[in-house]
């Protein structure tokens, strides 16, 4: 009688619980709309009330893309892919009665991170909602091979959307068929799922996805903190001189382009990660161009603006506070590709000589293999961007982001719906991800010019297609010699689009194959002992392809920043007196880096 006592007061007080947290997440919701529902098309540009039509109109799209395929399809494969997907549920279903774990087809039994918490394995429901999802979306995607007589563009564009599809209906994302969401809603008597809600109504606010404790860093202080100085601005950007750390320089100086979609403290972020200070040690005068976050003030920029008032200038700026014949520069990602754009102007106007060398890190001039990011881009996407400046000439940043984020959605997207709130987990401190967090506009008319030029219609590869300043741009007419970095997993740029440069500008070139993607292959410090890269041998001609650029490279561990040194060193000049900022007539301190543009942060 006593245990059933207990037991009716167990459940009374469950009940009692529950009840309270369904409360306080009601009171939350209802604080949330009362305060925030009038704003939210303005934090969430995507789904402005025009954005929203387009984004409609764009499902709609992908729905015929699909039934055009389907009818496209071969019977026979299609009949066999069918026959073969029911016979291993048939197979599944007879070896989770059985038990029998070698019977399991070979599709349901793959490894999966998403899966690999022990609560998935431990009740049989559970384990059969995995295994059914990894069954059935293997052989989802496995469909886009039978559509036959597709052109590869589309068949690409139809594999990306079912691969957002299939990741995006994981049951890992769904709080009922997850079991580590259950686990522990049960063991804070609900209280994970008030967090969870709490962080999912502040992102609301916020209109981005939270990925990191964005109180752990600041910018200037514990990211972007190598000493150095701003010593020129206009509505562009702003010039930092890093302060040097050697009694003596090389001559020629490093000026860096970071992309114009990105804070350029990805190249200076802790210490320990910082290429800058890393190449300040180095003896190298380091330049950096901050640019300017846009405002509609931007909304007349174009590829002149970022040749002529961006890079260009820039240069002319290195050069005459350094005194430096030339300068050696870098461009990472669409910098680099404003960079070739720059380096054909030079050639074409007579000034070649004023660049060293050219530097690019995972950057694209030819996008005919330019991966998923070129599958997201057609004349509906186009017709959406357009829809999205309201009025203000500009693309919000936070879309930019989810768009980039999509191309690798059960990492930077369901990860963190997962975590932060179905499972309610406290935001860790990551440095990478607090910049991948910090978003940045851009110009629209320039955003979409950049799209449609290079990534739809592939005019830099043409020459005299792409003009700047009334002159052809001929990418066969530069003989700068190149340092050209790529990474193998790299998602953005893929390998093989990067190694296009190699054989698209006519300089001699060390093409240099890094391990990892977009950003880790490029953030690879040595005292980190990290992944690995691959190059030939000097004397050894670069191949056509990158398939036989493999065969023939040699690997090396740890990271290729000693390699790049090597190359450029040689290239860099006698060594001179080393150069404090602020000391050239006409280029005082302004302000100390990493200065204000960086700061300017997406309300």
């Amino acid at each position: 009688m006593a245990a059933q006592e207990q037991v009716n007061k167990d459940t009374v007080e469950a009940f009692e619980r529950m009840t309270e947290v369904a409360g306080r997440a009601q009171q939350m919701m209802l604080e949330f709309w009362a305060n925030e529902s009038d704003k939210l098309a303005e934090k969430m540009p995507a789904f402005s009330e025009a954005g929203g039509a387009e984004v409609l109109a764009g499902m709609t799209s992908i729905w015929n893309n699909w039934a055009q395929a389907w009818l496209s399809a071969d019977n026979d494969t299609l009949g066999k892919l069918t026959g073969d997907f029911w016979a291993d549920s048939m197979k599944l279903w007879s070896a989770a009665l059985s038990g029998d774990e070698a019977a399991m087809p070979g599709a349901a039994n793959r490894s999966d991170r998403r899966f690999a918490a022990p609560a998935w394995n431990e009740h049989p429901v559970f384990e059969m909602v995995k295994r059914s999802y990894l069954l059935t979306s293997h052989y989802l995607l496995e469909l886009v091979s039978a559509l036959e007589g597709l052109p590869e563009d589309m068949r690409a564009k139809l594999r990306f959307q079912i691969r957002q599809f299939v990741d995006a209906m994981s049951p890992a994302n769904f709080a009922a068929l997850n079991p580590e969401v259950i686990e522990a809603a049960i063991q804070t008597n609900g209280e994970s799922l008030l967090r969870g809600l709490r962080n999912m109504l502040d992102d609301l606010k916020r209109g981005k996805l939270t990925m990191t404790d964005e109180g752990a860093f600041e910018v200037g202080r514990n990211l972007a903190a190598t000493p150095g100085k701003v010593i020129y601005e206009d509505r562009m950007f702003q010039l930092i001189q890093y302060s040097a750390t050697t009694g003596e320089v090389h001559e020629i100086p490093v000026l860096i382009f970071p992309p114009w979609i990105n804070k350029f403290y990805i190249l200076d972020l802790t210490a320990e990660k910082s290429f800058v200070r890393w190449a300040v040690d180095r003896g190298y005068t380091v330049f950096m161009v901050s640019w300017k976050q846009p405002g509609p003030e931007h909304a007349d920029v174009t590829l002149d603006t970022y040749v002529f008032d961006g890079q260009v200038a820039a240069i002319n700026k290195v050069l005459e506070i350094t005194g430096a014949p030339a300068t050696h520069t870098i461009g990472y990602c669409v910098a680099g590709t404003t960079l070739a754009a720059t380096l054909a102007w030079l050639a074409a106007s007579g000034e070649a000589d004023r660049v060293r060398t050219a530097t690019f890190f995972t950057a694209q001039v030819d996008f005919s293999e330019a991966g998923d990011l070129r599958t997201m881009v057609d004349e509906q996407m186009l017709q959406t961007l357009d829809s999205m400046t309201g009025g203000k000439g500009i693309v919000d940043g936070r879309w930019l982001a989810v768009s980039f984020n999509m191309l690798r959605p059960t990492d930077l997207i369901w990860n963190y719906v997962v975590n932060n709130y179905l499972k309610g987990r406290d935001y860790l401190p990551f440095d990478l991800l607090y910049w991948n967090s910090d978003p940045t506009n851009v110009p629209a008319r320039w955003h979409r010019e950049y799209l449609q030029n290079f990534y739809l219609d592939n005019l830099l590869m043409q020459p005299g297609a792409i003009k700047v300043a009334g002159v052809g741009l001929d990418l066969t007419k530069v003989r700068t010699p190149t340092y050209i970095q790529a990474g193998i997993s790299d998602h953005i740029a893929p390998a093989v689009s990067a190694f296009k440069v190699a054989h698209a500008l006519a300089g001699a070139n060390r093409f240099m194959l890094a391990g990892s993607g977009h950003i880790a292959g490029v953030i690879n410090p040595p005292s980190l002992n990290k992944y690995q890269y691959w190059t030939l041998e000097d004397s050894t001609p670069l191949p056509e392809t990158l398939e036989a650029f493999q065969q023939q490279a040699k690997e090396t561990a740890g990271s290729w920043w000693p390699d790049w040194d090597a190359w450029l060193a040689p290239q860099s000049g006698d060594m001179v007196p080393a150069r404090v900022p602020g000391t050239v007539p006409g280029y005082p301190v302004i302000e100390d880096a990493p200065g204000r543009y960086v700061k300017e942060r997406i309300a």
